[in-house]
């Protein structure tokens, strides 16, 4: 069971997070719990580091932010004991948690759970605290935002758990945001694979990686409110499975959105063999990750136009480290933040034809035009102007029938 920072924002939410615990338990279930710091605490820690030094130690800067979740840890365990429920709280170096050495971001190697183990079958729940870890140098480092989410995966699967349920601020997934197609509705099943790609392109349920570790070490998760009367085990979220386990699939399962995006274009590049190559190398020494990419040669054939998206934050770093490089000889470098990047998702794209066919001509009715297009199996991405985000969405949501009633509820 794992609490988010809404979940747990005040003494009063984590109370009520322990009855859901002590439910669970009461139903004969070993339980492992994972929460985040309070609602608000992390970002206030991060800005304590701000102003101490806009350039800091990533070392210490983990030891201060991964704080939160060791307060949140030791009063649920708090919680749970008032209720007469042997608890423990345990922090990441503790169990331990083995990561590497990218402080901020580092990457779970290993979870120890030979002391987990005999405690949990004794009926004691174990409290752990979210998005920490420690190094093989014994120096504690944390997941990223949102790495909580990760840390629950992970330790699901490194104790054999039946279900990783989410408890969250939300219900479930939805087809798309409720908040701009309120028609939207919850799915009760969605594949690993949907769910990743929703979360890459801006669905912001559940954290990219965590859904990446859930697939790959088969780990069913549940995504469900903590607001709401029914546990984890009532099934009343929605449940992120194989795409074996869902039988009727349907062709397009969500709408995703995202605001994050810049766009960079960089006008009359040389058209010589390396050139792509010599900019995506430029952008990688930054640290900048690129998205969608398009490409187009002059009639000429001696210069090309190459526009690619980065995250909004990583804009200013993209365009310094681009004009540092002498090989680009470019008449223009242009940037636009006013994009967003609209996505269609559906494992059942593999076996239909006509999805793009279908986004294009519902988005050239609404008069949005197209500026970049990417695909995967089961996504297909436009990048279109920002003022008309929710428009496009709404659209889409209408033009795939994703707002009809489900007709094979779970």
């Amino acid at each position: 069971m794992k609490f988010g920072g809404t979940s747990v924002a005040d003494v009063k939410r984590i109370e009520k997070a322990a009855d859901k615990v002590r439910e669970e338990v009461s139903r004969g279930h070993e339980v492992a719990v994972v929460v985040s710091a309070m609602s608000g605490v992390t970002n206030q820690l991060v800005d304590y580091c701000r102003q101490v030094s806009p350039i800091h130690d990533a070392r210490e800067y983990d030891a201060i932010v991964s704080s939160g979740e060791q307060v949140t840890a030791g009063l649920m365990a708090m919680a749970l004991q008032k209720r007469g429920i042997s608890a423990r709280s345990w922090q990441g170096w503790q169990i331990p948690v083995m990561c590497n050495t990218m402080h901020g971001s580092a990457r779970i190697e290993s979870i120890d759970t030979d002391e987990l183990n005999i405690r949990l079958p004794k009926g004691e729940v174990a409290v752990m605290a979210g998005f920490q870890g420690v190094t093989e140098g014994r120096r504690i480092t944390t997941l990223g935002r949102g790495g909580s989410d990760t840390s629950a995966v992970a330790l699901a699967a490194a104790l054999g758990a039946d279900r990783c349920d989410i408890y969250t601020d939300v219900d479930g997934i939805y087809t798309t945001d409720p908040r701009i197609v309120p028609e939207a509705r919850k799915l009760h099943l969605i594949a690993f694979e949907e769910m990743l790609e929703m979360a890459s392109v801006g669905a912001k349920v559940l954290q990219t990686r965590s859904v990446e570790m859930a697939m790959k070490m088969n780990v069913p998760v549940q995504v469900l409110s903590s607001f709401e009367a029914p546990v984890g085990s009532d099934l009343p979220g929605t449940l992120v499975v194989p795409e074996g386990q869902i039988m009727e699939r349907e062709v397009v399962n969500g709408i995703a959105y995202s605001k994050d995006e810049a766009k960079i274009t960089l006008v009359d590049v040389p058209d010589v063999p390396g050139i792509a190559a010599k900019i995506f190398e430029t952008l990688a020494q930054a640290n900048v990750n690129v998205d969608m990419i398009v490409q187009s040669s002059s009639q000429d054939g001696k210069t090309t136009d190459m526009t690619f998206t980065v995250p909004k934050a990583d804009l200013p770093r993209a365009m310094d480290q681009l004009g540092k490089e002498p090989d680009l000889k470019t008449t223009q470098t242009l940037a636009d933040q006013n994009v967003s990047k609209v996505s269609v998702v559906g494992i059942g794209m593999k076996s239909h034809a006509g999805v793009a066919q279908t986004m294009f001509r519902a988005l050239a009715d609404k008069g949005i035009n197209i500026q970049v297009i990417s695909t995967s199996e089961i996504k297909v991405s436009v990048l279109i102007s920002a003022d008309y985000t929710e428009l496009a969405v709404r659209a889409l949501h209408a033009a795939y029938g994703l707002d009809k009633k489900n007709k094979n509820p779970l």
